[in-house]
């Protein structure tokens, strides 16, 4: 990148004509890509500062990424798909949401804050399938930034990956609209959803509306995607009794089988004004969910500190079924998707 180019510069001509939208009258034009549904006049960037409109045309990310690295299926965090596996995680730059305690603000806020740099690097969907099966990852996954906003790019990809035998995985925000959850159906095989709150307000602040991810949540496990959901538990945020237990009830509503992952906060980006959460604070939020009638619940980023919460057991006979530290696999007995001691099936995706 030359000194007089700037990122957006670059990410302008690393692009092409986008799938998701509608034409309008005066060159304007619909995005679905997300909740936002920007209208957007000719000559101007969606909320995501990374579609924007040409000519009436919509051009969409393409051709890059901003962080590409192999993790383990658990760090996204998955728990009910392929156990101990690894995942080709990709992602590209900008984001839908502006949260300031975002862990991945260095690819997500790029275009927004000067000091978030993450240069994008050309790469193929051939190159980036090759990688995966070169590292033995069955999985490969659209993070690091919103894949909502770069979901024309991921199908391409995807659409690659899943002829060659790969399982596809989303880790986003939720903020979708019923336009890309059709869109992705075919080729997204495993979603995780950041349920970042029960309050509208609060929301609102990140950019987003809570409604809309509640949506997205209800369609997703509707249309059959395996559906994993978070919620970063924040001190003085969002982790009240009320408001947890308010998440746990809608969760149950969609289906108790929706494992819910209570995660540490830790202090980064521009939210240095709380303390980190506490193993004893996501205990507590992750018997509210118990209570509530989930049948899976997780508390993340705390290994050795959370108990029984690690690990993945029958909810009909109790049976240790997957015994974790962090993200580690001590011990996997899962029979063909179910206990052996009472033949009880656990939703996931196990082969």
């Amino acid at each position: 990148m030359s000194e007089t180019m700037t990122l957006a510069d670059v990410l302008t001509r690393l692009t092409r004509e986008g799938e998701l939208y509608e034409k309008l009258h005066d060159q304007r034009l619909r995005c679905y890509a997300c909740g936002h549904r920007c209208v957007i006049p000719e000559g101007r960037q969606g909320v995501c500062k990374v579609r924007f409109n040409k000519g009436g045309t919509l051009y969409v990310p393409a051709g890059y990424v901003g962080a590409l690295q192999c993790d383990p299926v658990e760090k996204k965090p998955f728990f009910h798909a392929l156990p101990g596996s690894l995942a080709l995680s990709f992602g590209m730059l900008g984001c839908d949401y502006k949260c300031g305690y975002c862990q991945n603000w260095v690819t997500s806020q790029a275009i927004r804050d000067p000091k978030a740099v993450s240069p994008p690097e050309l790469v193929s969907p051939d190159y980036l399938v090759g990688a995966a099966e070169h590292y033995g990852a069955p999985i490969i996954a659209s993070t690091y930034n919103e894949p909502l906003i770069t979901s024309e790019w991921a199908v391409e990809i995807f659409r690659l990956a899943k002829l060659r035998g790969l399982k596809t995985a989303y880790i986003s925000n939720g903020n979708g609209t019923p336009q890309v959850i059709e869109y992705l159906k075919p080729w997204v095989d495993l979603y995780k959803v950041d349920l970042k709150g029960f309050n509208d307000l609060n929301y609102r602040k990140l950019g987003g509306v809570l409604q809309n991810v509640l949506d997205t949540i209800k369609l997703l496990v509707e249309e059959q995607f395996w559906v994993e959901i978070v919620t970063l538990v924040v001190p003085g945020f969002n982790d009240s009794d009320a408001e947890l237990t308010e998440i746990a009830q809608f969760l149950v509503s969609v289906s108790v089988d929706l494992p819910w992952h209570v995660t540490a906060f830790h202090q980064d980006y521009k939210m240095r004004d709380r303390d980190n959460t506490t193993a004893r604070a996501l205990l507590r939020a992750a018997e509210i969910g118990k209570r509530a009638g989930l049948r899976y619940v997780y508390a993340g980023n705390r290994p050795g500190h959370v108990g029984r919460y690690e690990h993945t057991y029958c909810p009909s006979c109790t049976n240790l079924l997957i015994e974790r530290v962090g993200y580690t696999i001590v011990r996997n007995v899962l029979e063909d998707g179910a206990c052996p001691a009472c033949r009880t099936s656990i939703p996931g995706v196990w082969q």
